[in-house]
Parts: C-alpha cells; sequence; structure tokens
C-alpha cells in the first residue's frame, strides 16, 4: 500500500474539501486538528492516526472507509436495470442507494392492487420515513394503521413490526428512508 495509501487519502480528502467549498484551514479548525496536519493529509505525505482519520471523517460527513477507499467518479450513472430489485410480500421493492451510506437505506415500493408487504423491524432507535407517490398505501404499526395517499409523509419508529398495504384498485407506489440508530 504504502506511497499509493497516502495519496489516495489525500485524493479523497482534498476532493471532498473541494466540493465543500472550504480553505485548507477551515477544515482543520472544524475537524480540530492542526493545519500542518491537514496540508498535509492533501499533500500524501502524511502517516495519520485513526484518531486524525476520524476526526477528518467526521468533518467531512463521510465515514473512515470513504476516506481510504479508491476515489470514485464525480458522477455515476446507473441504468434501471443495475439497481438492485427484490420481492418482499406482494411487493417489488427497488434500492434506490447503489452505494451503501452506512445508516441509511431508501427503497422505491410497488403495491399491486390489494397486495400486501411485511415489514422487518430494524434495530432499536431506528427511524424510517415512508411517502405515498401514487395510489394509496396503509401503514400499520403499533396497534394503528395510517392511510397515505399521494405527497403524504408518515414518521414512524422502524425497529417495531409493520406492515404496508395497497388497499386500492390500481397500483401504489411509496418510497422508504431508513434512518438506522448510530451504534454505541
Amino acid at each position: 500500500m504504502g506511497d499509493d495509501f497516502g495519496d489516495r487519502i489525500a485524493r479523497n480528502v482534498k476532493q471532498l474539501r473541494g466540493a465543500r467549498g472550504l480553505t485548507h484551514a477551515q477544515m482543520a479548525k472544524i475537524a480540530g486538528v492542526p493545519r500542518a496536519t491537514w496540508t498535509n493529509l492533501e499533500s500524501g505525505s502524511a502517516n495519520p492516526t485513526v484518531s486524525v482519520l476520524r476526526r477528518a471523517a467526521h468533518a467531512l460527513q463521510v465515514t473512515i472507509e470513504e476516506l481510504l477507499s479508491e476515489p470514485r467518479a464525480e458522477c455515476e450513472f446507473f441504468p434501471l436495470a443495475q439497481l438492485p430489485v427484490r420481492t418482499q410480500g406482494q411487493a417489488r421493492v427497488r434500492k434506490l442507494l447503489p452505494h451503501a451510506i452506512p445508516g441509511m437505506e431508501m427503497d422505491r415500493i410497488e403495491l399491486p392492487p390489494g397486495g400486501r408487504m411485511p415489514g422487518i423491524p430494524h434495530t432499536p432507535g431506528t427511524r424510517e420515513y415512508l411517502t405515498c407517490e401514487l395510489g394509496e398505501i396503509v401503514l400499520a404499526a403499533a396497534g394503528e394503521e395510517w392511510r397515505l395517499r399521494a405527497g403524504d409523509v408518515l414518521s414512524f419508529r422502524g425497529d417495531q413490526r409493520h406492515a404496508y398495504a395497497n388497499p386500492g384498485a390500481r397500483p401504489a407506489v411509496g418510497y422508504s428512508v431508513v434512518v438506522l440508530a448510530p451504534a454505541h
């Protein structure tokens, strides 16, 4: 790994800082590290400690893994056919985030008329947001039911048993955003 590893960190840190429109001094202050440390990170000559990597990642709002990974292209196109799709209950569920983003999941849910889909409880403290784009979706959770129509949004604890249903005579489409609770 050697120099290539330092260069990889440097490219990632420099690209992420530049995308935010901040100077070395501003990023160093946000990260709580000396300006020279930040400058060394971007030069590729640094041999950062785990603590410095953690601070840099936090300041840039990315994971340490993203700082250490091969830099991603600034734009990536994913044709519909490349996005993962699964069947859950009677629903067709398509992932909307082609890259794993720690702590977040985002899916498009398509329910046929009269279709149902069991929800999978997530880790304790998880929050889920469901929006209906087309038709109607009924969400059952905590012993209650909520009927969502196009444009409605429901926020609920995603760590409990829940289920989705389409009571209508036409397909229903919704989007689920799951924000996982941070690990302690």
